[in-house]
């Protein structure tokens, strides 16, 4: 709760469905037929996170708030693009920088 900008409405509710929304999206990339729409809406909801993130390290910089030093802000806000990044490359949104190969043909 702490890290929830206050702009956000009904704070606790977000956290149990955005929580809901990761395992089902989680499940869902085990699954062929909904690996694409799974991966685009994991990858969708990290970047409407981010802002929780920014708000949690501000809290720690500005205002000493949060418990957490920099060596757990700085990863986390650095490598957000790449969950985003590994999210669609694990739901084949994405092959890049990879080139994968499929069924013996190129696949681009």
């Amino acid at each position: 709760m702490p890290i929830m900008p206050a702009w956000v409405p009904f704070p606790h509710t977000v956290i149990l469905a955005t929580g809901a929304c990761e395992v089902a999206g989680s499940l869902a990339l085990l699954t062929a037929r909904l690996r694409h729409i799974a991966a685009v809406m994991l990858a969708l909801y990290a970047v409407c996170v981010f802002p929780a993130n920014i708000k949690h390290a501000w809290d720690y910089a500005v205002f000493g708030r949060g418990g957490l030093t920099w060596w757990y802000h700085a990863p986390r806000l650095a490598f957000q693009p790449v969950i985003v990044w590994w999210t669609l490359y694990v739901g084949e949104v994405t092959d890049w920088p990879f080139e994968r190969y499929k069924t013996g043909a190129r696949h681009v």
